[in-house]
């Protein structure tokens, strides 16, 4: 599959973390240093000693020989005539025998019942097979209760004396007797070494931050005047834009106690542990107040209920959600416990959970601003060895769409190119190559193309290229290169936006339409320029149809349907679509079908213009680019500028 790469759109991120140089002691939310388990050095003794008595109250029979099978008194009269068996001895109501086999030690034992009316001739075979036999006496009472009742006895003894010393189980008193604790990471008022100073951009979200440590460390500010604490903050935006990081910097500012953990680790198999984890960890919360609570990925437990989705309603989630809900609306105002929270699918949370009084605060972590981005650069740069040429502002440019941790991959990336080739510093190349991989994968120069598979890949990216050039609304070209990269690209086109622009937030109907034709470039290309079409467009189908299909349904950008939005169930931060079923007929259905069929042949038709009235260009082109398999975005506005008539 072909990759034709328009430029990332108007969307940026942001997220910037840097490691504390020291790590520091935190506990597992039950005093135990490091969240150690349980399987220390003083116990382990204990837990040995435990496990090997009861291996061998349970083993024992076996390790003696005396496991036991229970046979029909036809078979075991059958084993004595074959002489398979050692010595029988006659039981009250059984009759036992010790089998032959094995050269030494004690042979399986085979029990079955007596049979008076037979076991005369029982005997006789004993008597001539020269079998040892005798009888058993009926033991007491007082022996057959010792016998069931002594092991089961000193096993309890043993066990309650374990018990009494404090974790002498180790991991198991921790996994059984411990099941409702929760499992929340206690950071103490030393923090977690993350400062706001750490966290690049998101200046508003960390104005809107400073206000909750403010309270923490000065509540009479506030109290005096009427003011309250507030119930609870969600953090809201795409993945990898640093909610997390922020919430780590709010403890790490506040200096009180921060108990941090996943939505996940509420949920068990069981029913009520979720519940009952919520409430230790409110109570141990509030116990150490002035305190945070910060839970990731909420929507873990935070699922609207009773709604029909993908995921079945699951009764231990709904119960945990219960639970929490009760503990946010049953704060003592007194009590300074803050509760965070992180998603990025805050449109499939409980209503319940966002009204006032629960989580008050709702702040947004976007994707970085170009000026952002150049912050979160310097951020990750600063201990990587930067070339005199670099400018991190420059690279910034090149990176709309990227969010906090695509730019840390990205840094580190350059970082490892720069080694590899053993250059002395990082370099704006190891920059650029580092940027392809993140957008594009991983060169794969083992994969060979042939001729005429390269030949069709550089008619299809150039005429990507072409169409992006003689678009005015389209981003400019950086590189066309027909070298496979990723899963499935055999070539691709990078654009980049203008820098004088800036980031763009809205995008008007004809930079759309744009944006279609663009990605239509390459099939133009193949079926103006060469004798057949490939499967190389896949990719580039989807996208245009996609597009396509939002300016239909979602934005109102088509005439015949007017500005009705079809599409309500869209997430608000992943493409995904949400709970709300369809609310419009299929008559409706089948016209947003040909608009957006239309729409997709006219710009079609529109691509294939451009090709044919530039068609030598891109056979220099196209010559130029299977020759070195890569074209700088220069070279080529050179090419289309010069293009012979």
């Amino acid at each position: 599959m072909l990759l034709a790469k328009p430029s990332s759109s108007r969307q940026s991120d942001s997220r910037s973390e840097k490691g504390s140089g020291t790590k520091p002691s935190r506990s597992d939310g039950r005093g135990n240093p490091d969240g150690d388990s349980g399987f220390s050095s003083g116990s382990s003794p204990k837990l040995w000693l435990f496990l090997l008595l009861l291996m061998l109250l349970v083993g024992l029979p076996r390790l003696l020989g005396l496991s036991e099978k229970r046979v029909s008194y036809d078979q075991f009269a059958s084993m004595v005539e074959q002489s398979k068996l050692r010595r029988v001895s006659f039981q009250v109501d059984t009759i036992i025998g010790e089998g032959n086999e094995g050269a030494a030690g004690r042979g399986p034992i085979y029990r079955t019942g007596r049979l008076e009316s037979a076991e005369r001739e029982l005997v006789q075979k004993l008597v001539e097979k020269k079998i040892p036999f005798d009888a058993v006496s009926t033991p007491s009472l007082l022996v057959t209760i010792g016998s069931w009742v002594l092991p089961m006895v000193m096993l309890f003894f043993l066990a309650n004396w374990l018990m009494r010393r404090g974790g002498g189980l180790g991991g198991i008193s921790n996994s059984v007797f411990q099941f409702g604790k929760n499992k929340a990471q206690e950071w103490g008022e030393a923090g977690t070494g993350v400062t706001f100073s750490d966290v690049a951009g998101q200046r508003e979200a960390k104005a809107e931050l400073v206000e909750i440590i403010d309270f923490l460390t000065s509540p009479e500010r506030y109290t005096k005047l009427g003011g309250h604490i507030p119930r609870g903050v969600i953090l809201v935006g795409p993945p990898g834009t640093g909610k997390t990081l922020l919430a780590r910097a709010v403890a790490g500012e506040a200096k009180v106690p921060f108990f941090s953990i996943s939505g996940s680790e509420f949920v068990e198999m069981f029913v009520g542990v979720g519940a009952a984890r919520v409430r230790d960890l409110f109570a141990q919360a509030k116990e150490k107040s002035p305190s945070i609570i910060f839970i990731d990925e909420l929507d873990a437990i935070g699922r609207a209920r009773g709604v029909a989705g993908p995921v079945v309603t699951h009764e231990e989630r709904e119960q945990t959600l219960d639970q929490l809900l009760t503990e946010m609306d049953g704060f003592d105002t007194s009590t300074s416990v803050i509760i965070m929270a992180a998603t990025n699918r805050p449109e499939i949370l409980d209503p319940a959970l966002l009204r006032a009084g629960r989580f008050d605060r709702r702040v947004v972590v976007d994707r970085p601003t170009l000026e952002d981005r150049a912050e979160i650069l310097e951020v990750h740069a600063r201990k990587v060895v930067l070339a005199d040429s670099v400018r991190l502002d420059k690279v910034a440019a090149m990176t709309a769409g990227l969010v906090g941790a695509d730019l840390a991959n990205l840094v580190n990336e350059a970082a490892l190119l720069a080694a590899r080739r053993k250059a002395e510093a990082v370099a704006d190349i190891d920059f650029q190559e580092a940027l392809e991989r993140v957008v594009a994968g991983l060169e794969r120069k083992s994969r060979r193309l042939s001729p005429k598979d390269k030949q069709v890949v550089a008619y299809h990216e150039c005429g990507h290229a072409l169409v992006a050039t003689s678009l005015p609304s389209a981003d400019s070209v950086k590189k066309i290169s027909i070298v496979p990269r990723g899963i499935g690209a055999l070539g691709y086109t990078m654009q980049q936006p203008n820098e004088k622009e800036g980031d763009r937030y809205l995008l008007t109907r004809t930079e759309l339409l744009d944006r279609i034709t663009v990605l239509l470039g390459g099939r133009a290309a193949e079926e103006e320029l060469l004798t057949d079409i490939s499967t190389g467009a896949q990719d580039d189908l989807q996208r245009a149809t996609t597009l396509a299909r939002r300016m239909v349904s979602e934005f109102g950008m088509s005439q015949a349907l007017g500005l009705q939005a079809f599409d309500s169930g869209r997430g608000q931060f992943l493409d995904t679509q949400g709970f709300a079923s369809r609310e419009f007929s299929d008559e409706t259905a089948w016209a947003v079908d040909q608009e957006v069929r239309a729409l997709l042949e006219s710009q079609y038709e529109r691509a294939r213009q451009l090709i044919r009235s530039h068609r030598p260009a891109i056979e220099l082109a196209v010559k130029e680019l299977l020759e070195h398999e890569v074209l700088d975005g220069d070279r080529f506005r050179d090419i289309l500028a010069n293009e012979p008539k």
